[in-house]
């Protein structure tokens, strides 16, 4: 069975809000009972996880709340409950990517990373939970190198932010809104930002992603990217379902079929070349929320079908 790490804790409370934190509930309940699938609660990440990767400072001000444009820097009101929760969430990434490399393949079904920065989160992200699990396991000896593949509808500007001063990673963004400075950039034909030797970026114009055959045929061009300098000893997949034409973030025309095509490709190409794939969600808006959890069941559901 594929080992998924989830907590009631993951949704922190943060009132009426666009990211709609239930449905890390729904996913989770959608695929209990699967026999495909066994369930169990991640460990929180520790302090000393996160001071890896992040700021003093911004720790200090998730954790206490102030100064309050810190603490609030990912666009969530804060509260107590905040850092508990998102050291969970940042936990089910950790024990995710623990349990691939023991078994090949696990799952997380929690998101809120790839905008976080060292010194501040961004886009509904607090800690690069990404980053942080892979240099907790480099700094036990687990890993050596990695990659992190970000199909979420946004750019990853943050992990490539962190990647730049961690030449044993790769970091590939293909993305259909560019993101920087809490701004997001809905026509990606009209900016792009610099890329890096180890963070590469591939953005989705609308006439040119509208369909799986489009997507798909982008995957194969720049999937090898994640090898060229050898086979990484684990891989983070962070499955977006914002590129659905149903999510009000995304320009692209892109159905729920479309995006579990995209996740068998993923999966497939990790089996292909054996690197243990450890996965996580990521955006979701779409006001129908059972579109967002079909979307994320079905990654899960391809995932069981490639590793089964």
């Amino acid at each position: 069975m594929i080992e998924l790490f989830y907590h009631p804790g993951f949704a922190a409370p943060i009132g009426n809000h666009v990211m709609p934190m239930r449905k890390f509930r729904l996913v989770a309940e959608s695929l209990s009972g699967d026999p495909d699938f066994t369930i169990s609660a991640p460990a929180p990440v520790k302090v000393e996880d996160l001071l890896r990767v992040h700021a003093e400072e911004y720790v200090d001000a998730v954790r206490s709340g102030h100064p309050k444009e810190l603490a609030e820097s990912q666009k969530f009101p804060w509260s107590p409950e905040l850092f508990s929760s998102v050291c969970l969430t940042n936990g089910a990434v950790l024990a995710a990517s623990r349990s691939a490399l023991n078994r090949g393949v696990a799952g997380g079904p929690a998101s809120g990373f790839h905008h976080a920065r060292a010194e501040r989160g961004e886009g509904f992200c607090t800690f690069n939970g990404l980053v942080v699990a892979l240099e907790a396991l480099r700094g036990a000896g687990g890993i050596r190198t990695a990659a992190i593949l970000d199909l979420d509808l946004h750019y990853g500007n943050g992990t490539a932010s962190l990647a730049v001063e961690r030449p044993w990673m790769r970091a590939l963004s293909i993305y259909g809104n560019d993101y920087q400075n809490n701004v997001c950039y809905r026509d990606v034909s009209v900016r792009h930002h610099s890329d890096g030797p180890n963070h590469h970026s591939v953005p989705l114009l609308p006439s040119g992603a509208g369909d799986a055959a489009n997507l798909l045929s982008i995957l194969e061009s720049n999937l090898p990217w994640l090898t060229a300098e050898g086979r990484p000893d684990l891989l983070l997949y962070q499955a977006g379902v914002d590129p659905l034409a149903s999510d009000p973030y995304s320009p692209l025309n892109l159905s729920a079929p479309d995006l579990r095509a995209r996740d068998l490709a993923v999966f497939q190409f990790a089996r292909r070349q054996r690197i243990p794939v450890a996965w996580v969600l990521a955006g979701g808006y779409s006001e129908d929320i059972s579109l967002v959890v079909e979307a994320h069941v079905n990654t899960a559901r391809a995932c069981a079908e490639v590793y089964r």
